[in-house]
């Protein structure tokens, strides 16, 4: 991976990254207390803004902590954050915590003011190598907490997953609770078999995915789709497997715990999504974020 950009924003204050510094007594470090939500940007402007700070939102609300920005006012902050990062392409990482308290106690402080972090750095790139042949996957068990639909910043789970799947020389864990499919350990999923795509609703068990609402839209009117539980069997049946992230758009999957999906090779209907996707963001360029 790339290494970040130089400059941050934290708690009002723009400066060098490497620079910047939080008191070990914030709840985000002694907690996990606090939520946090990525963010791609094409040509200087941030893609689903709207979208994306609707769920930081949300899950602000979740843990009973209120959101110290308007969207209007994250939108200059983050505007200006990119422009001292030179612009272009990168993707924006924010994290709100309840804040320091000088103190350690598990219930909520009170008169807290909420800690604010963002930063910028490279989108990771798609490689020739990934393009033509795909990602590779395992699955895992999920054991996770039961409130996967807040983004929150306590991932140890998930960084143990997904370093499951590095340790098997594969990109993702996709996760299994009783036999259901839920989403990769940093992604949202997708099972496409004969012409027509599924995915997993909503719920306490998954992220809603902004990604994943991009490909539903995406595909409407063009690609069969059903929202709807799917069982480990039909992923291990497919003819397709997509995964998608706020950094990655769609990507392919072509094996899973060491077997092909489909021709092991990234599909038809992947192709379409792709170029979709490319053609969003170019008519895109240019207008406004929010």
């Amino acid at each position: 991976m790339a290494e970040p950009l130089p400059i941050c924003y934290l708690n009002g204050e723009f400066q060098k990254l490497r620079d910047a510094r939080v008191s070990p007594l914030d709840r985000g470090y002694l907690f996990s207390d606090g939520v946090y939500e990525v963010l791609p940007v094409f040509g200087g402007r941030m893609f689903r803004f709207r979208e994306h700070f609707d769920r930081l939102a949300r899950s602000l609300n979740e843990i009973r902590l209120a959101s110290p920005l308007a969207h209007a006012q994250w939108l200059e902050i983050l505007e200006d954050l990119i422009r001292r990062n030179g612009g272009g392409d990168m993707y924006v990482y924010v994290q709100v915590t309840r804040g320091m308290e000088f103190g350690r106690n598990h219930n909520f402080p009170d008169k807290v003011t909420p800690g604010v972090f963002a930063m910028a750095a490279p989108l990771p790139l798609l490689t020739d190598e990934h393009r033509a042949n795909g990602l590779s996957a395992i699955t895992v068990e999920d054991f996770r907490w039961s409130r996967c639909d807040i983004k929150s910043t306590a991932l140890l789970a998930n960084v143990l997953m997904k370093q499951r799947a590095a340790d098997a020389g594969a990109q993702e864990a996709i996760i299994v609770r009783d036999g259901d499919v839920l989403e990769g350990s940093s992604t949202s999923i997708f099972v496409v078999a004969k012409g027509s795509v599924a995915t997993p609703p909503n719920s306490n068990r998954i992220l809603p995915g902004t990604t994943r609402d991009v490909a539903l839209e995406l595909a409407d009117g063009t690609i069969p789709v059903t929202v709807r539980g799917i069982r480990v069997e039909e992923l291990r049946g497919a003819d397709e497997v997509w995964i998608s992230s706020a950094t990655r758009d769609v990507l392919p999957v072509t094996s899973i715990d060491g077997r092909p999906v489909g021709t092991g090779k990234p599909g038809p209907l992947w192709q379409r999504m792709n170029a979709s996707f490319h053609a969003l963001r170019q008519r895109l360029a240019g207008t406004p974020a929010l």
